[in-house]
């Protein structure tokens, strides 16, 4: 049984990487996948820019990338990990797969937030003479926003298991302490550990997205 102040001090640093990488991840993930969602979604038939072969090329990309296991996904991006950090293993290496597997995803999440904005607000835009742009960036856009910070929480929470994944192949974080103390040193109680601070993570995540959606609805109503 590892003692208690041992067990925090094991527990610091991994979860300090975990929270790097997932913090890191999400915000270029972010930054990538939300203009290849807008671009699907206005690409798409009956779109503000419709155009079907735009639509086909970026469609089949998302769902290609996203067909590839994570740990598959690490390993072909070794190269380019090296390329970016100088190494393929540890907290820095790992963040450059996690934004690029979690990109497609965060892209289709975009997508189906903005498909659910109704269709009579657009068109009522769209009779005002409102330009493509000002469509999308001033209407479809935030009135998306619900769905997007819903969809975001999910993207981080994902990345947040992509990351406890990347341990398996030095990946750093609380997913390499939970693997080499916990399988590999059969230390189980920093095992349970591990996952107990990865689940109140992940508690604090989707608690954090549900207020954020809560206080736009509340806003969004107040108007």
């Amino acid at each position: 049984m590892t003692p208690l102040n041992e067990m925090l001090q094991l527990l610091v640093i991994p979860t300090y990487e975990t929270l790097l990488m997932v913090t890191v991840s999400s915000l270029v993930a972010f930054l990538l996948g939300l203009p290849l969602g807008v671009s699907l979604y206005a690409t798409q038939e009956g779109g503000v820019l419709e155009n079907k072969y735009v639509f086909r090329i970026l469609d089949t990309l998302v769902n290609m990338c996203r067909s590839l296991p994570f740990i598959i996904l690490m390993i072909l991006l070794f190269p380019l990990s090296r390329i970016i950090v100088g190494t393929t293993i540890g907290t820095l290496a790992t963040i450059v797969p996690l934004s690029i597997g979690a990109s497609p995803f965060i892209g289709r999440v975009v997508e189906n937030a903005l498909n659910e904005v109704q269709g009579g607000i657009i068109e009522a835009v769209q009779s005002m003479g409102a330009s493509q742009y000002e469509i999308l960036a001033k209407v479809v856009i935030p009135e998306a926003l619900p769905g997007l910070v819903s969809g975001m929480t999910l993207a981080i929470i994902n990345i947040l298991g992509y990351s406890a994944m990347a341990g398996a192949i030095g990946g750093g974080g609380l997913g390499d302490l939970a693997i080499r103390f916990g399988f590999h040193r059969f230390q189980t109680d920093v095992l349970i550990a591990s996952v107990i601070v990865i689940v109140l993570l992940v508690q604090c995540i989707q608690f954090t997205g549900n207020k954020l959606t809560q206080i736009i609805y509340i806003k969004r109503a107040l108007k």
